[in-house]
């Protein structure tokens, strides 16, 4: 194949992308890339210039089918990332440069590590992936953007971009994640667990029963607008504490529910028979995605039944190997989530932002290593979790 046989396009839109196309190139462990889940946060209006987020996402074609995509974004701030620039943007614009607006390839509000670049199995990776560099490449020097940045990209999507454009700076994070280690089930896992943390756990679950709260599980088409509706005014009240607005508006949940009910799963916690707290899950084919939570009531020990052990729980009795249960929390260790690292790729257009970057970025990087090693330590099995 000749790199003279392939096209690139940059839409401003997802709805200017057949489905069937862009999902031909997803995999089914990652909902979050799936059209409907990226068009549901445009067309909701959550995504747009408005918000900080002006879509402009890079395809590549050939002979009309889609053969490479990259979800893009023209950002005007760095909210919503979760891999935090503000010092270099403080820092560019204290020595006179403009930071803002920058190039993002990431899913908008989802720091939830996996493949970014959709590719065509059957064709040259390499002459594709330039073509989707050339797309970075020019809103970043054509249009004066400080940088491009690739968010929580998995091992070999930043391997393979790092191998072919070198001058790409690496940035490490962690996260914290549940993997099946052949439990069998809750009780198996428990099992694992030494006894101080087996009983801690068992202490929890038993609280959250004893304050009259009973929390059930709901799934695909079992989750109804009414459900949907009180589930987002939790989430809506868990920003509102903090004094500021969600990120994510009803109309983007709602057309979740309708566009891709089969990956939805919802835990609801009851009292006396009225809803009063929910967390919002996502089902891949092997994994679980815990993503948003909110109460209407202060019970003790509920955030950690309706977002791990219920999560935990579901995924030992669907088949699901790995449960990401979201960004933070040295909370999870204690409870089973190992420390896992997260990696994303960083261009600067300047070469002192670039140097400076890169600098930054090698100390963090050191510091990340030495953190995961000590969190391991802190891991709750009796047989040490593979690193």
């Amino acid at each position: 194949m000749s790199a003279c046989s392939l096209e690139l396009s940059t839409l401003s839109a997802m709805e200017d992308i057949e489905a069937s196309q862009w999902d031909a190139l997803v995999g089914h462990d990652q909902p979050f890339l799936r059209h409907a889940f990226l068009h549901a946060l445009e067309a909701s209006g959550s995504v747009r210039r408005e918000t900080g987020w002006e879509p402009c996402h890079a395809c590549v074609w050939r002979a009309g089918q889609l053969v490479g995509a990259l979800p893009m974004y023209r950002k005007h701030h760095s909210y919503g990332e979760y891999v935090f620039d503000w010092g270099w943007a403080e820092a560019f614009e204290r020595a006179g440069g403009t930071y803002y607006p920058k190039a993002l390839s990431a899913i908008p509000f989802t720091p939830v590590p996996g493949v970014r670049t959709l590719l065509a199995s059957h064709l040259n990776a390499e002459a594709i992936r330039a073509l989707l560099a050339s797309a970075w490449q020019t809103l970043c020097h054509q249009e004066a953007l400080s940088s491009w940045h690739l968010l929580f990209a998995d091992e070999h999507d930043v391997t393979a971009w790092q191998a072919q454009f070198p001058q790409l700076t690496v940035r490490e994070g962690l996260q914290f994640q549940w993997q099946d280690a052949g439990f069998g089930d809750f009780d198996g896992f428990l099992a694992s667990l030494t006894s101080k943390r087996r009983k801690m756990i068992k202490r929890e679950r038993r609280l959250v029963a004893e304050q009259g709260l009973n929390v059930v599980r709901l799934e695909g088409q079992e989750i109804t607008q009414e459900t949907m509706t009180h589930f987002y005014r939790c989430y809506s009240m868990t920003y509102l504490e903090r004094g500021r607005s969600p990120y994510l508006n009803h109309a983007f949940f709602e057309r979740l529910r309708q566009t891709m009910p089969e990956t939805l799963m919802l835990v609801q916690a009851q009292l006396n028979g009225q809803p009063v707290a929910s967390a919002l899950y996502f089902r891949g084919e092997r994994t679980l995605y815990g993503r948003y939570w909110g109460s209407e009531v202060e019970a003790d020990c509920l955030h950690f039944e309706a977002c791990y052990y219920q999560g935990i729980e579901y995924c030992l009795q669907n088949g699901l190997t790995r449960f990401d249960p979201g960004t933070q929390g040295e909370h999870k260790l204690i409870r089973g989530f190992a420390p896992q690292r997260v990696r994303s790729l960083h261009y600067m257009s300047h070469s002192g932002l670039a140097a400076g970057v890169a600098q930054f970025c090698q100390a963090e990087g050191a510091q990340v290593s030495a953190y995961r090693e000590a969190a391991f330590q802190a891991l709750p099995f009796k047989v040490p979790a593979a690193r």
